[in-house]
């Protein structure tokens, strides 16, 4: 089952393009990652799924209602965290998640409890005194207290230290594992990597990719480097390599086609070191991208 459905979303803001004719399903149980660098449309494409903004065109349906017409009572099963969090700034932070909580139709006391005791949120100061990361950890809170269905993520790293993040990651895998469905909008690819099941690439408001990144990792470029006897890098300009270089005897490339290719233009030299690696997901993003 498709837990959110984008189907053709194209927003313009006057002239200026925000995004143009996006689409992707998310399945429910699943992780999945959206990244691009600032400005390439992932939270216009939030904003919109979520019917915080209306669409050019297109539509977009989450537990397979339609966003605009169903808003009020899809929001009752979502937790967003946006990429920026603003407060009213002279309420305490206790008052401001009861306030949050009284939204939804159950008792979020405990939970509410259970996520400040991890996230170390100080529930008795004002909004007022909290640094930008404590800011965010209450947008964490915030988000997962009445136990959403479905997660949505836009860069909800920023601000917070490492150990951190890798409380709050492992607090992500243990919702997903309840059997939340979670969208996770990021820059930072390795975070990506590590949390998401599949992953859609958006480049300057288009979709330009879709795929889960073990096969988007496997069916993708291969890096390579190798050092043999009087090896010269001209030899691997054949179709299929980019980012050819030479340093300290040492020629690295990436490479997608046949191995037995390169392995015959190395020929009987001598091999010293050889190593064949998969792509990380930064290093496809940008191959993408340039």
């Amino acid at each position: 089952m498709s837990i959110i459905e984008v189907n053709h979303l194209t927003k313009y803001y006057g002239k200026s393009r925000g995004i143009v004719d996006v689409s992707f399903n998310v399945e429910e149980g699943e992780i999945f990652g959206f990244i691009g660098p600032n400005g390439a449309g992932k939270s216009t494409t939030i904003r919109l799924f979520l019917s915080l903004i209306y669409p050019t065109k297109g539509e977009a349906r989450i537990f397979g209602k339609d966003c605009i017409t169903f808003g009020p009572e899809i929001r009752q099963e979502i937790g967003y965290l946006p990429s920026e969090v603003f407060y009213y700034e002279g309420m305490k932070v206790l008052d401001l998640l009861k306030y949050s909580a009284s939204f939804y139709k159950k008792d979020c006391t405990q939970r509410m409890q259970e996520l400040a005791d991890l996230m170390e949120l100080d529930l008795k100061r004002r909004i007022s005194d909290l640094s930008y990361g404590n800011k965010k950890k209450v947008g964490i809170v915030q988000g997962l207290l009445h136990q959403p269905k479905l997660i949505v993520l836009d860069e909800p790293t920023a601000g917070l230290d490492p150990l951190m993040q890798h409380k709050f990651f492992n607090l992500i895998r243990e919702e997903n594992k309840r059997g939340a469905t979670v969208f996770f909008s990021s820059h930072i690819l390795g975070e990506v990597q590590r949390l998401c099941n599949r992953v859609a690439i958006i480049k300057e408001g288009s979709i330009i990719a879709i795929q889960d990144i073990k096969t988007l990792q496997k069916d993708n470029y291969k890096k390579i480097r190798v050092t043999a006897d009087g090896l010269d890098e001209k030899r691997f300009q054949v179709e299929g390599v980019t980012e050819l270089g030479k340093e300290n005897g040492t020629v690295s490339l990436f490479y997608k086609g046949d191995i037995n290719v390169l392995v015959q233009l190395i020929g009987s030299r001598k091999i010293t070191d050889l190593t064949v690696e998969d792509l990380t997901l930064e290093e496809i993003f940008m191959h993408y991208y340039e």
